[in-house]
């Protein structure tokens, strides 16, 4: 061995042991942290299930692949990034001698064509990646144009729409040029050691190393040999400085999620991978949904006051952001330049989790009412700014209250995260504190509130009224408590449904499609009150469950199995929500019903819809439940012209701005949401926009009137428009 391999060999191994050592010793301190969160013995069901899940969303990139360009490009790089360890491997023998390779396969003519395959195509991947980012930097634009009445000082900081705005850039291209680098070794070693005739390797198997070597032909067999150890070493270098870099920077979400993602994904809410979000997590007390019966707020955390008080998986989520900034590109509060990023959120906690470490790795931390449960002695060593952090308040000082109420809860930020962040369980977990213990809360909301309390429903009609939507029908609507009344369906009308005029006639003429298809139901009438979504929603949890609890008490005793509903929030509250409270029932969407009576041949179509037919999919049906395509049969079965759909559809809908109960607030900052949904609606051309929810049918109405369009676009009830078909 000569004086250069000794050195280098001696360089390489000291440069892995101190890289390995601290990046052990981050990582443990890192799951330290995570370890801090409160318990959720939800997220350790179905090994083999979260298993397979977790390996489908890696390595198949089901939802990278989303994006096409830019997910195939990183499954590329993530191919060559594991698949080409070897290669790591192998510079350690060509350090120490540079005639070595990988025993057993280093020759194989299979691994050879492979691994130049992967270094190839990792190539293009990185540089793809690279050039989607160079074009989509932040630059400065102009100051958003607000509604008219909008104070210019209630506009959010905005000085750039890209996705990547206050992403931790510097990181992204150190990562993208050090595997650029080593796969360039890579190759760049092979072919010195072809030029340097110690590697027997056809030029079918390595056309491109071969290529290369023509570089190296002036070399002496002995300098390409002193190459070769020299780039092994400088391979073995770039790589462990990843690590190193990574072991200094805790907070290196860009980099830390090529770890931490596989254990996030495995960890999701549904083991099976299911991307429907459903239902809110639900406040947990030492690992169980919260009894408030015994429930205790000085000790017990209702919801997320203090970063600790969110679970292992919110603080996992939080380290494992890699900052791409899809759920951002994809917020309708970010897109009408309200200040919520679902990006800068998670950034935001997670900057805050490991600044406050120290402090509660000492013992630190306050209970349910802002207590501190150490000791001065317990404290005594915690570093300044680590004390100066634990200071501070989530919602307030980390966390502005405007991002937090800015949210619809239209889950697009959960539907595009490629390492599965539940931004929307954390966004709810800090208004459950906000509520339920400091009582700062929209002045709005406080109305809500008090109408679901004291009249149950959100307009604070009076509920003697629930049946008055059955006046004008030319049959007879029966309740279920009605000697003699036989019914299949449940028909569960909703607040809006019984209340709002616009959904009272969706209601109607859901009724009158099922009478006229001979369907069995019945309704609860005065005995029906609301499903406390917007409360839970707006984090009143104790509310959802006094109204969750009387609605399945109601329920169970009718003896309710089949549930028809019109909500798309009645719906995923019914059908997901209320398991926790002994309510389980198969609940449907009315175009759900209506699709399959007219594949039956119970309901026909007769006159057919001119004038462009357009469709806007509510999150909550969409998204949240994943109801794409029954409302499409329907229409597809009266439009003339077929259904014209927007740009944004389906799982990647825009939200119409009123969930998250943020129908009963003001949007006071930025442009409304529900215009900009609308304007897309608009743009189609289409004539008639209909819908599938009561809320979206307001806000999308209210939207076109915004705009001026309002005397030649309609905005209607999917059972509307099947109703006018059916009728003659």
């Amino acid at each position: 061995m000569g004086a250069v391999q000794i050195v280098a060999s001696i360089l390489a191994v000291t440069f892995t042991i101190v890289a390995i050592a601290l990046l052990v010793r981050t990582g443990l301190r890192m799951l330290a942290t995570i370890r801090l969160g409160a318990d959720d013995p939800s997220r350790s069901n179905e090994p083999r299930k979260r298993l397979v899940t977790m390996l489908r969303e890696t390595v198949g990139h089901t939802k990278m692949l989303k994006w096409t360009l830019v997910g195939a490009a990183h499954w590329l790089v993530f191919v060559a990034f594991l698949g080409l360890f070897p290669i790591l491997v192998e510079a350690y023998f060509e350090v120490f001698d540079p005639r070595a390779g990988l025993p057993i396969i280093g020759h194989w003519s299979v691994w050879l064509v492979v691994s130049e395959i992967i270094s190839i195509t990792g190539i293009v991947g990185i540089i793809a990646l690279f050039i989607v980012r160079m074009l989509n930097q932040p630059k400065n634009n102009p100051a958003p144009v607000l509604p008219e009445g909008t104070q210019k000082s209630e506009a959010p900081s905005r000085t750039s729409t890209s996705r990547f705005e206050r992403s931790t850039q510097w990181q992204a291209f150190y990562i993208e040029a050090t595997i650029l680098a080593i796969l360039l070794c890579g190759l760049t070693l092979r072919a010195l050691k072809i030029s340097a005739d110690t590697l027997d390797a056809p030029v079918w198997t390595s056309p491109v190393a071969h290529a290369m070597a023509s570089m190296f032909t002036g070399l002496s067999t002995d300098a390409a040999l002193t190459t070769i150890t020299i780039v092994a070493l400088v391979k073995i270098a770039i790589s462990w400085t990843f690590f190193l870099i990574l072991a200094l920077n805790i907070t290196m979400g860009i980099g830390w999620h090529r770890i931490t993602a596989f254990f996030n994904i495995y960890f999701k809410r549904n083991a099976d991978g299911a991307h429907a979000l459903g239902s809110v997590k639900p406040i947990l007390v030492n690992g169980e949904p919260i009894d408030f019966e015994k429930a205790d707020p000085e000790t017990d955390p209702f919801g997320a006051g203090q970063v600790e008080h969110f679970t292992w998986k919110g603080l996992l989520d939080f380290t494992t952001c890699t900052e791409c900034g899809r759920c951002q590109s994809q917020c309708p509060a970010w897109n009408t330049d309200k200040p919520l990023s679902p990006k800068l959120l998670v950034m935001d906690l997670r900057d805050h989790l490991y600044a406050k470490a120290p402090y509660l790795m000492a013992g630190g931390g306050k209970d349910a009412l802002g207590e501190e449960k150490a000791t001065e002695e317990q404290l005594a060593g915690v570093p300044v700014d680590a004390l100066a952090e634990a200071s501070k308040t989530l919602v307030g000082d980390v966390i502005d209250p405007d991002v937090l109420w800015s949210c619809t809860t239209c889950g697009a930020c959960v539907e595009q995260c490629p390492v599965d962040i539940e931004h929307v369980d954390h966004i709810v977990d800090m208004r459950r504190h906000q509520v339920m213990i400091e009582s700062d809360f929209p002045a709005e909301a406080q109305t809500l509130m008090r109408n679901l309390e004291t009249k149950g429903n959100p307009w604070g009609a009076n509920p003697n009224t629930r049946l008055d939507w059955t006046k004008g029908l030319d049959f007879e609507v029966p309740t279920v408590d009605k000697a003699g009344t036989e019914w299949e369906y449940l028909f569960w009308v909703g607040c809006a449904g019984a209340f709002d005029d616009k959904a009272v006639k969706t209601t109607q003429a859901v009724a009158t499609l099922m009478h006229e298809a001979g369907v069995k139901f019945a309704v609860l009438g005065t005995g029906e009150t609301c499903t406390g979504d917007p409360a839970r929603r707006a984090g009143n949890e104790f509310l959802f469950a006094m109204l969750a609890e009387q609605n399945v008490e109601t329920l169970n005793e009718t003896g309710a199995t089949k549930i028809v509903a019109t909500c798309p929030h009645c719906l995923n509250t019914l059908g997901n929500e209320y398991g926790e409270l002994g309510g389980h029932y198969e609940v449907v969407h009315h175009t759900q019903l209506l699709a399959s009576l007219v594949a039956d041949g119970k309901l026909t179509p007769v006159n057919k819809m001119d004038g462009g037919l357009t469709y806007h999919d509510p999150c909550y049906l969409g998204r949240h439940n994943r109801i794409f395509t029954p409302p499409r049969e329907v229409l597809g079965s009266v439009a003339t012209d077929g259904l014209t759909e927007m740009p944004r559809t389906a799982e990647r809908s825009f939200c119409c701005g009123a969930g998250g109960a943020r129908m009963w607030m003001e949007e006071k900052l930025g442009t409304r949401v529900n215009v900009n949904r609308s304007q897309e609606a608009v743009d189609t051309g289409a004539k008639t926009v209909a819908v599938g929810c009561p809320f979206c049918s307001t806000m999308i109405t209210d939207g076109v009137n915004a705009i001026g369009s309002g005397e030649n676009v309609e905005v209607v009830d999917v059972a509307q428009v099947l109703l006018r078909s059916v009728k003659k």
